[in-house]
C-alpha cells in the first residue's frame, strides 16, 4: 500500500532534517538526503534478517538517529512498526514483564534493540517464549527498494499496564488522515518548525510531533524527556524558531515551577502558533502560569491549543484551533450522571482568573471537524443533546479497527466503524469538554494505568482477596480519580494501600476509599459493574457503603 508518509524515502530533501538534542546542550543535525539512504541501506539489512512485508517488528530504542533510521527501514520493508518504551518508569522486573507482555500479543518476526536495552530485550523475549536474540541496528551495502506495505503501519501500545497490554491497530488510512488532520487543525505551513521532547513510544510525540512533521520534510527539533526534565528553558528557547509543539499539561506547570525569567533573556517566541495540550485532563491553573512565565517574551493564550484525543481514534480527535484564549468551566461535582445535564457553577476565558483554577475546573477541547464525527451517548448507546453527560463516540477515518490478536477493553470499545472510548463527556457552547476515564483505565502523566493492574496490587499489599476488591476509575472536572471498594469492614490495611497508590500514580490522583459488604456488583459473566456501583454510591443507593475519608 503506498502511502505519502513514507513518500520522502523515495524523494528526500537535502538540506532540511532533524536536529536532533545531544547531552553536551548542542543539537546533531542530519538532513532527509542522510537519513533516507540510512533508513533503505538498514531496509536492506532487515530484508536480508527476513523481514517481509505486512511482518511486525518491535523496536526497543532510545531516541537516537539509528531509532529514526531503524523506525523508517522497518516501513521501508514493507513492514508494521511496533515500538517499545525504554525502561523509563519501571524496574528491570517490571519492564521486562511488561516487554515480555507485549511481545507475546504481537509476534513479532523481529525484535530490535540497542546494546544498552539488549539484555532487556532478551530477557523479555525468553519470557515470551520467543527463540534467537535480539537484532542490533545495521545496514546494508546497498539501499533497498522501498517495498509495498501491508494493511497495518503501527501497533500502538498502550503504555500503562503491565498484565495486559493491548496493541491498537493503526492503519495506514488510520494514520494518514490523522496525520492530515492534524497539520490542518494546527495550520501547518510548509516550511514550519517543530519542536517536541515528548517520547516516540506515545501516540502525541509519535504521530503528532514526529511522524507528521517528517512526512512533510518540516525541521524537527528533538529532544529526549530526560533532557526536558534537566533543563525545560532548553525546550522554549526552541520556539525562538519553532512554530509548533505538544505536551501534557503537567509540562507547561512543570516549566513554570523551574525557567527562571533570566533564563529566557532576549528570546522571542511571537512566531509560537501552537501549544497543543492533551493526553490528561487539562489543568486551567497549569496553563496560566505558564502564559504569564513566557508572556513578556512574545508568548499569547492564543497559542494554547487544548485537544483530545486517544491512541484507538490514532491520535487526534478535537482541537480548539480557533484564535482565542482556552474557554474553562466548573461543573457542578454532584449534578455529574450520565444522561443528565451538567450543571455549570462557573466559566471564564483563561486569564488572571484562572490562577488557582485546579480542582473542578475542565478546559474545552475544540469543535469536532466534519471528517471524525464526535457524538455524546448514554449508556443504551442513544444519541444525547448538548449539555447532557455521557460517553463520547468518535467515527471517521481516523477511528482504529481494533486492538491486535483479538484484545479487549472492558471501557473502549470498536463497533460499526466507530470508537466508543470510555471517556465521560459533554458538549457545551459548541466545545467538547472531557471530564476523563469511567472504567478500566486513567491518565497518569500520559500513561494508561489499568484498573484490573491495581486491583491486583492493592489485593496483595492488603491481604484482601482479588475478587474483593474493585477498582473504578472515576471522572470528575479538571482532576483524575479512582473509587475503591473492599468487601471488608476492616480499616487496618488502608494506609498501606494509600502510600502504595501515591508511590505509584503520584499525589494529584483523588481517591475515594468505600468499605462494606454487598459493595461488588458484578455482571452475569462475573465482570464488576464499576460504573454502576460508583453511580449507585453518588446517589446513595449502595447499602452498607461505608466511606473511609
Amino acid at each position: 500500500m503506498p502511502s505519502a508518509l513514507r513518500d520522502w524515502l523515495d524523494k528526500p530533501t537535502t538540506g532540511r532534517g532533524i536536529h536532533l538534542a545531544a547531552d553536551d546542550g548542542g543539537w546533531e543535525f542530519r538532513d532527509y538526503g542522510e537519513l533516507a539512504s540510512a533508513a533503505r541501506r538498514t531496509a536492506g539489512a532487515l530484508i536480508e534478517e527476513g523481514v517481509r512485508p505486512g511482518d511486525v517488528v518491535c523496536l526497543v530504542l532510545p531516541t537516537d538517529f539509528t531509532c529514526v533510521e531503524t523506525y523508517y527501514a522497518v516501513w521501508a520493508a514493507g513492514a508494521t512498526v511496533c515500538l517499545i518504551t525504554p525502561p523509563l518508569f519501571q524496574d528491570g522486573d517490571d519492564y521486562v514483564a511488561h516487554v515480555a507482555a507485549i511481545l507475546r500479543q504481537a509476534s513479532p518476526a523481529l525484535v530490535v534493540a540497542s546494546d544498552g536495552l539488549a539484555d532487556y530485550a532478551r530477557r523479555a523475549m525468553a519470557g515470551a517464549g520467543l527463540d534467537g536474540e535480539p537484532w542490533r541496528p545495521r545496514q546494508a551495502g546497498e539501499e533497498a527498494e522501498v517495498q509495498p506495505a501491508g494493511e497495518l503501519a503501527l501497533l500502538q501500545f498502550t503504555s500503562g499496564s503491565s498484565g495486559s497490554p493491548r496493541g491498537v491497530m493503526v492503519t495506514w488510512e488510520n494514520l494518514e488522515a490523522n496525520s492530515d488532520l492534524i497539520a490542518r487543525m494546527a495550520g501547518y505551513e510548509d516550511g514550519d518548525v517543530v519542536a517536541s521532547w515528548l517520547p516516540l513510544y506515545h501516540d502525541m510525540g509519535l504521530i503528532g510531533c514526529f511522524l507528521t512533521p517528517i512526512a512533510r520534510q518540516g525541521t524537527l527539533k528533538l529532544m529526549r524527556p530526560d533532557h526536558f526534565i534537566r533543563d525545560p528553558a532548553r525546550w522554549l528557547r526552541c520556539f525562538a524558531e519553532a512554530a509548533h509543539t505538544a505536551a501534557p499539561p503537567f509540562a507547561y506547570a512543570y516549566c513554570a515551577r523551574r525557567v527562571k525569567p533570566e533564563q529566557l533573556e532576549g528570546l522571542d517566541v511571537s512566531g509560537w502558533k501552537m501549544a497543543l495540550i492533551g493526553a490528561e485532563p487539562i489543568d486551567p491553573h497549569a496553563l496560566e502560569v505558564f502564559a504569564q512565565l513566557l508572556e513578556p517574551f512574545g508568548f499569547s493564550r492564543t497559542m494554547f491549543k487544548p485537544a483530545y484525543g486517544m491512541a484507538e481514534t490514532t491520535l487526534l480527535v478535537t482541537m480548539d484551533d480557533a484564535p482565542r484564549h482556552p474557554l474553562a468551566i466548573r461543573p457542578d461535582p454532584e449534578a455529574l450522571a450520565f444522561g443528565r445535564p451538567v450543571r455549570i457553577l462557573e466559566q471564564h476565558r483563561l486569564g488572571a482568573e484562572s490562577l488557582g483554577a485546579k480542582a473542578g475546573w475542565v478546559v474545552g477541547c475544540g469543535t469536532p471537524e466534519d471528517d471524525v464525527p464526535v457524538t455524546i451517548v448514554d449508556d443504551e448507546g442513544r444519541e444525547l443533546e448538548s449539555g447532557l453527560l455521557g460517553e463520547i463516540v468518535v467515527g471517521g477515518p481516523s477511528a482504529c479497527p481494533g486492538y491486535f490478536a483479538g484484545a479487549e477493553a472492558k471501557s473502549t470499545r470498536f463497533m460499526d466503524g466507530k470508537v466508543y472510548t470510555g471517556d465521560a463527556g459533554f458538549f457545551h457552547e459548541g466545545q467538547l469538554f472531557v471530564l476523563g476515564r469511567m472504567g478500566d483505565s486513567i491518565k497518569v502523566r500520559g500513561r494508561s494505568v489499568y484498573v484490573e493492574d491495581l486491583e491486583s496490587k492493592i489485593a496483595e499489599v492488603s491481604g484482601l482477596g482479588k475478587g474483593r476488591i474493585v477498582v473504578v476509575g472515576v471522572p470528575g472536572a479538571g482532576r483524575k480519580g479512582l473509587a475503591l471498594f473492599a468487601e471488608t469492614q476492616d480499616e487496618a490495611w488502608i494506609g498501606g494501600v494509600r502510600e502504595m497508590l501515591r508511590r505509584r500514580l503520584g499525589d494529584d490522583v483523588e481517591l475515594t476509599i468505600v468499605v462494606g459488604t454487598g459493595l461488588i456488583q458484578r455482571t452475569s459473566s462475573g465482570k464488576p459493574r464499576r460504573r454502576y456501583m460508583w453511580e449507585r454510591l453518588q446517589g446513595g443507593h449502595l447499602e452498607g457503603a461505608r466511606i473511609i475519608s
